[in-house]
């Protein structure tokens, strides 16, 4: 297994096809998709023909994915650890790695523990020292209180609140979006 990155207790490794399984696990959680879908389940065949194809995408200018599977880090050398979800760390523009997105999907199991804190941190900290990270950003609903949180610990500060365009409304969706940010020099000078 190729391993991209690791913390104290992850593992950031690239998606492959053997993932659907998870990402319908993952995805078919109410409370998961709360904030994203209002709760309702992505199918397995838009896992397939839509989550899956961006997963796995390359991004050159980065020279790797923009979404990694996360697992626990297994306490025996060999072992694969338990699947947990996923980080995104990819470029805003295709072909610049200036600014990127962060994100994260994590199932409930590892909800409260630090984990997506732990993995953004640990993105955060190789874009700006070996990818060529200017710029990084994360977006969440406005009362999706816990993944601000998660923003906010990994050092991005709140830089607007704006309303974006809901195919369907979700509630909440009337509170906004709200937008995280933090440069190379902040996170340079926070260190």
């Amino acid at each position: 297994m190729h391993v991209f990155l690791e913390t104290a207790r992850l593992v950031l490794r690239p998606f492959t096809d053997a993932d659907a399984d998870h990402l319908v696990a993952l995805d078919g959680d109410p409370e998961v998709m709360r904030f994203l879908t209002g709760g309702r389940p992505t199918s397995r065949e838009a896992i397939r023909t839509r989550t899956l194809p961006r997963l796995l995408h390359d991004h050159p200018c980065l020279g790797t994915r923009g979404y990694w599977a996360a697992e626990e880090r297994a306490a025996e050398e060999g072992a694969g650890g338990a699947f947990l979800g996923w980080f995104e760390f990819r470029p805003l523009v295709e072909h610049s790695a200036a600014e990127v997105e962060l994100g994260y999907r994590l199932n409930r199991a590892a909800w409260g523990r630090g984990l997506a804190t732990e993995g953004a941190r640990a993105l955060i900290d190789k874009g700006f020292t070996g990818l060529g990270v200017e710029r990084v950003t994360a977006n969440t609903m406005a009362v999706n209180t816990a993944s601000r949180r998660v923003m906010e610990k990994a050092g991005l500060r709140f830089r607007r609140t704006f309303t974006g365009d809901w195919p369907e409304a979700i509630e909440g969706a009337e509170h906004g979006e709200v937008e995280y940010e933090l440069t190379r020099a902040d996170w340079a000078r926070g260190r």
